[in-house]
C-alpha cells in the first residue's frame, strides 16, 4: 500500500490562512485590504489573495475593490460551519490511495483491506467535530480582542 497524502489532523495551509482570515475578519472594526491580511498574518500576498478569492467565491467574504474598498466578513461568513470550511479547502479524498496513480501499482490488499475505511471514518469524525463551531465561536473571549492585539500591517484590522 502507499500513502499518497495523510495529513491527519495537520491542515492545509491555506485552510489555516483561510480560518485565520474568517477570524480576524470577524473582529475587525475596518475593512482591511487583502495586502493588510498578508501582512497581518505574515504570508506571500499572492497566497492571501487566492484564499480571499475562494472565500468571496463562497460567499463567507465581501471583497470590494477601489478607494473606500476592503474586507468584510458577510452574515454567512460569522455564522459558517469551521467544519464546512475545512471540508472545501482540504477536499473529501481518500487519505490513501489504493488504486494507484501515475505509474505506481495498485495496492495488493485494496479487495480486502479494512485500512481504508477506518482512515475514511477518522478523516469524518475529524470533520464531524468541526461541524457545530462556527467562526462566531472561535472569535468569543478571549480570543476576540487577542486577535485585535496582534495586527501588524498598515492600518486597522
Amino acid at each position: 500500500m502507499r500513502i499518497t497524502y495523510a495529513r491527519g489532523m495537520r491542515l492545509l495551509r491555506s485552510t489555516d490562512l483561510a480560518l485565520r482570515v474568517l477570524m480576524r475578519l470577524a473582529v475587525a472594526d475596518a475593512t482591511p485590504t487583502t495586502r493588510q491580511v498578508a501582512a497581518d498574518m505574515d504570508v506571500p500576498y499572492t497566497h492571501a489573495a487566492k484564499v480571499v478569492a475562494e472565500l468571496q467565491h463562497l460567499g463567507l467574504v465581501d471583497a470590494r475593490r477601489g478607494r473606500g474598498g476592503g474586507l468584510a466578513l458577510t452574515e454567512r461568513g460569522r455564522t459558517a460551519s469551521v467544519g464546512a470550511v475545512v471540508r472545501t479547502f482540504e477536499g473529501e479524498g481518500d487519505v490513501v490511495d489504493c488504486e494507484g496513480t501515475q505509474g505506481t501499482p495498485a495496492c495488493p490488499l485494496r479487495a480486502g483491506c479494512r485500512l481504508r475505511g477506518a482512515l475514511r471514518g477518522a478523516q469524518e469524525a475529524f470533520f464531524a467535530a468541526l461541524d457545530s463551531v462556527t467562526i462566531a465561536d472561535l472569535v468569543a473571549e478571549p480570543t476576540g480582542p487577542l486577535l485585535l492585539g496582534i495586527s501588524r500591517g498598515p492600518g486597522p484590522l
